[in-house]
This record gives structure tokens, sequence and C-alpha cells, in this order.
């Protein structure tokens, strides 16, 4: 008499074991290359956001007679100028002075708004999720990392930088971007 045993197909401890050293292998390799692209989007977002803020306020300037966001007269009309006035008149309608409102032709309120969104969150540093703009009056504006504030601005020469004292991974500054 012939015993017959019912077999069913299995993997042999040794297939598992290459197959857990190949996965292994392959984690070792994918996992710096992740992080490296975690960090490398934190460097593109502040190239990002400065490109926008730059390329707003240019052509601000450039259809407001040469004079940069917060240079000119307040929203109200006043003579002036500060932060405020510069968001205002980044992200409303304003007139060919600067003074801010909602579009209506037969005033003038015809230009802009630049920024859709508003003021672009700083996403390194500190204060990362500052909005504020801290004026400076030096050239490029000065690093003074406060509170809340996310980006320095010189309306004397339309100069925008991320008011952040961190480096990336190269070591270079982000305000430098």
């Amino acid at each position: 008499m012939t015993v017959v045993r019912n077999r069913k197909p299995a993997f042999s401890l040794v297939e598992l074991v290459i197959v857990i050293v190949i996965i292994g292998i392959i984690a070792a390799i994918a996992v710096p290359r992740i992080s490296r692209g975690a960090k490398g989007a934190t460097q593109s977002a502040v190239r990002g956001d400065v490109a926008g803020l730059r390329a707003a306020i240019d052509l601000y300037a450039a259809e407001h007679n040469g004079v940069f966001p917060g240079k000119n007269k307040e929203a109200d009309g006043s003579a002036g100028g500060d932060a405020d006035d510069m968001v205002g008149q980044l992200t409303k309608f304003s007139d060919i002075n600067g003074k801010t409102g909602a579009y209506n032709a037969s005033t003038g309120i015809i230009y802009g708004p630049y920024l859709r969104n508003g003021i672009p969150p700083l996403p390194v540093g500190t204060y990362a999720g500052g909005t504020d703009v801290i004026f400076s009056s030096a050239s490029p504006p000065a690093v003074t990392e406060g509170a809340g504030d996310g980006w320095t601005y010189n309306p004397d020469t339309g100069e925008i930088r991320a008011n952040t004292t961190a480096t990336d991974e190269a070591g270079d500054n982000y305000s430098d971007y």
C-alpha cells in the first residue's frame, strides 16, 4: 500500500529570507532619496514664493509709474505708506496713486490685484507660517526675525526677502534666495 501525502505548495525558509533581504536593500536605497526630496521641496517653496512676490511687486511698479507698493499714498489717499498699505496694494484693486478699493473704472481703481491669495506664509525658519511684512530701509532688506514676521521689504527698491536666518542643506541662507 502506498501512502499519498497531500503537499501544499509553499515558500521555503531560504526563499523568504532572500525576499526580505531584497526588500531591505531597496528600502536602504529609497529612504534617503525620499528624505532628500522633502528638503528640496522646502527650498522650492521658498524660491517659488519669493519669485511670486517679486513678480507681483515688479508688475505693480510697472503699472504705477515705477513706484513700488507701500511707497506711494496710503489706501485712504494720504501721503506715506506702510506694510499694511503694501499688502493692500498687492491684494486689492488700486488707482494709479495706490489708493485701494473695489474695481471702479470711473474712479481709476483698475489696477491689480497682483496677489490673489494674499502674502504667502514663510515656509521655513523659526517663524514659519508668518505672513507679516516688515519694512526695511536697508538694501537688501535686513533680516529681523520677529513673531509672525514672514518677509522683509524695502519699499524704495522693491526688494523682498525671506525674514529668516535659517539655511538650506547646502548652507545657503533662505533670505538670500
